[in-house]
């Protein structure tokens, strides 16, 4: 039982101290695959050869390096980091299915992100709830109270309410830094931040004097500056 243990163990921090390895003592990593590489290792998992998956862990681990760095400004330990990036690259190669025609470093991506913002929310969540939960006085009686007390709501609720002022409070001010004039006014517009109102492309276009084709361009490109700057921050 113990030597199966082991091996488990071994499997599941393997990729984890590989990566470790070479972010400590190298900024080499190993080349990612070729798309005759991937093909032919993605095709041996599939038929379960463990070792194939293996291969695949080991040579994208360039990914989730590349990755965590852009979280190292979130409080996180990188170490922390580079074993939850690990866990969601595991688990991209675990469900990645090369039949919908997405790239496995594309899906593995978004795999990796998500497990790190997931984790890095619920860390959030934490530390709100126990804020919540510190005295701040006592009532007529001489007990003590928190802000929980004096908002009397559930838990949940009142977390998931005050997350979604501080996400906001974070979209207004990545806004305002990083878009320009007219990204600024049309995402605005698109998403009712002026008036409560959304606006489509073609209304917006004839409110500018542009083509309805330039506000889609220029709604993608604020689009993608904003999901850069909501991350960084």
């Amino acid at each position: 039982m113990k030597n199966i243990l082991y091996l488990a163990l071994g499997i599941l921090f393997r990729p984890f101290i590989i990566l470790c390895g070479y972010m400590i003592n190298s900024n080499s990593f190993p080349k990612p695959l070729t798309p005759e590489e991937e093909k032919k290792y993605l095709k041996l998992f599939g038929e379960g050869d463990e070792s194939a998956k293996e291969i695949l862990i080991e040579r994208n681990l360039r990914l989730v390096a590349h990755i965590v760095k852009k979280y190292h400004n979130t409080g996180k330990d990188m170490d922390d980091l580079i074993s939850i990036g690990t866990i969601g690259l595991i688990k991209a190669i675990d469900t990645y299915n090369p039949d919908k025609g997405t790239k496995l470093a594309t899906y593995a991506a978004r795999c990796i992100e998500n497990e790190i913002l997931m984790t890095i929310r619920a860390t959030k969540k934490i530390k709100l709830e126990h804020s919540l939960h510190e005295p701040i006085g006592v009532d007529k009686e001489g007990n003590e109270i928190n802000l929980l007390d004096i908002l009397g709501t559930d838990m949940d609720q009142v977390l998931d309410e005050v997350d979604l002022k501080l996400q906001t409070r974070k979209l207004y001010r990545c806004i305002d830094k990083s878009l320009k004039d007219r990204e600024k006014i049309i995402i605005q517009f698109r998403y009712g931040l002026i008036d409560g109102e959304r606006k489509t492309q073609r209304e917006i276009a004839k409110i500018l004097g542009i083509s309805r084709s330039y506000v889609s361009r220029i709604e993608s490109r604020a689009i993608d500056k904003l999901s850069i700057a909501m991350n960084k921050n």
